[in-house]
């Protein structure tokens, strides 16, 4: 009978007492979470170590695969903002193991993504979540180059903690802004000639190319009825969303131009408050709480005086719990952001509050440089894709923040300016018999999904079709075709 690895790493480790084994992975094992449904996979969390000087630790949530962990790929995952908790929104409101509920304890997800693999979620950089840094200092002005050297940082340590993952697959995925820390950090892999063994990057509405990116945010808005004609004609000819964000945000609401108030007041008058920016389709949560100071962050990028300008990354991160198939409850981040903020649920996560009072969703105490914003990240994905590297970017189709009209586009860019052939022609996909969305792939290396019904968090208003997506990839096929 062949043990799992887990059991040879202890086995070895009692032996040796050697590094890493003194630091050995299951100390960060969890028993149990509080109000956890009974399961048969693994779960640790814990901190690794990026700089012992400043005290800099990174908090990480690991779950092994529902079955046969030691054959499946491992997989990283990180949510966007800049400033959003991949542990409290990835993990416990998108493609965890569990959904917390309104009374505080744990549904299963039957859609969880530990189905198909190893999933690793990490807060990054410090200050996220339950991350942190002894000296504040770092607070002071953190950008996608520190966060790229963290993580890479992150993923040896981690690696020497858990050496049988070493030469495991590895796949890096993401939504939002993960458009850049995703191709940032692969790219310093291949760089540092680390033999991490990465096969591939996954993407969700990804922010890789802001200009083309937030543009297509007006055509989205029309074309969905939330804009009159006269306003598309207006952003379309004196103020763009992208130029309104950079105005507003960027450089200094004191700088925006008359036209862009003009067009941010229209936006205001004709986009109702009770549309969730990341899903127009969706409900809003209707919850007594208060939700936006519950959850928001005070430091986020796009934040704006019309909600039609929310972050990447916000309050609006409310996916769902799986109570039957699909059972959407748009108030689930209000009850992840009172789950981990509980004491004996942060005991058992091994999680400790350093400098803050509460655990939240984004954060406010992390100074972002958002002029990174506007760097565009596509020319990364270009370059992984020349060194081989699958690259799926995909886009739920009901997202304004970054719609899909934008990732197509930046896909279609890229397939151009490398040279690539199509060799699986748009079309529709397919789960039970139903559409899924719509694909186009390029030399079998680099992919275009959408997600029909999906937001801009697609394992939260799309978990089976997120999974079998995901399931997909992993495999390195195509989407399904009609039965």
């Amino acid at each position: 009978m062949q043990l799992p690895s887990w059991i040879l790493v202890v086995v070895i480790c009692t032996i040796s007492l050697q590094p890493p084994c003194m630091s050995s992975f299951q100390g960060d094992r969890i028993i149990s979470l509080p109000g956890q449904p009974q399961v048969t996979f693994h779960q640790y969390s814990g901190y690794i170590t990026i700089d012992e000087k400043q005290q800099r630790a990174l908090f990480y949530y690991f779950v092994e695969a529902e079955s046969d962990p030691d054959s499946k790929p491992l997989v990283l995952w990180f949510n966007g903002g800049p400033g959003c908790s991949s542990v409290g929104v990835g993990a416990f409101q998108e493609h965890g193991p569990f959904r917390p509920t309104s009374d505080g304890t744990l549904l299963r997800n039957y859609y969880s993504w530990n189905k198909e693999a190893n999933m690793l979620y990490l807060e990054s950089p410090a200050g996220i979540g339950f991350s942190y840094s002894e000296n504040t200092s770092f607070y002071n002005y953190v950008s996608d180059y520190i966060t790229a050297q963290d993580n890479l940082v992150f993923l040896q340590n981690w690696f020497d903690r858990y050496p049988q993952y070493k030469n495991r697959d590895f796949y890096i995925t993401g939504e939002s802004y993960a458009g850049h820390y995703v191709p940032q950090l692969a790219q310093l892999i291949l760089q540092s000639g680390s033999k991490i063994n990465l096969k591939g990057i996954a993407i969700g509405n990804p922010l890789v190319e802001f200009e083309t990116d937030k543009r297509s945010t007006g055509t989205f808005y029309w074309s969905h009825g939330l804009v009159s004609d006269d306003t598309y004609r207006l952003m379309e000819t004196t103020c763009t969303i992208s130029q309104l964000l950079r105005e507003d945000t960027l450089l200094g609401y004191k700088n925006i131009t008359a036209a862009c108030l003009r067009v941010e007041d229209l936006l205001s008058k004709e986009i109702s408050n009770d549309i969730d920016f990341y899903d127009v389709i969706a409900d809003v949560c209707l919850s007594s709480g208060d939700s936006q100071g519950l959850v928001q962050t005070q430091n986020h990028p796009f934040r704006s005086k019309t909600r039609s300008l929310l972050s990447l990354q916000s309050a609006q991160e409310h996916p769902q719990i799986l109570q039957a198939p699909e059972n959407i409850d748009p108030c689930v981040g209000i009850n992840a952001y009172y789950y981990l903020n509980r004491k004996e649920v942060q005991q058992a996560l091994n999680a400790k509050l350093v400098g803050v009072a509460n655990w939240t969703t984004c954060t406010s105490v992390t100074n972002y440089d958002f002029t990174n914003l506007l760097i565009p990240t596509i020319d990364i994905v270009g370059y992984l894709v020349r060194s081989g590297i699958r690259v799926l970017l995909y886009s739920g189709d009901q997202d304004t923040v970054i719609p899909f009209i934008a990732t197509r586009s930046n896909a279609q860019s890229l397939a151009k300016a490398l040279g690539l052939r199509t060799t699986v022609s748009y079309r529709a996909w397919y789960m039970d018999k139903q559409v899924g969305g719509w694909t186009q792939v390029y030399d079998d290396i680099l992919t275009y999904a959408t997600i029909r019904g999906g937001s801009h968090m697609v394992p939260w208003s799309s978990p089976g079709r997120s999974l079998a997506l995901f399931r997909a990839f992993l495999a390195g096929k195509p989407l399904p075709k009609e039965a």
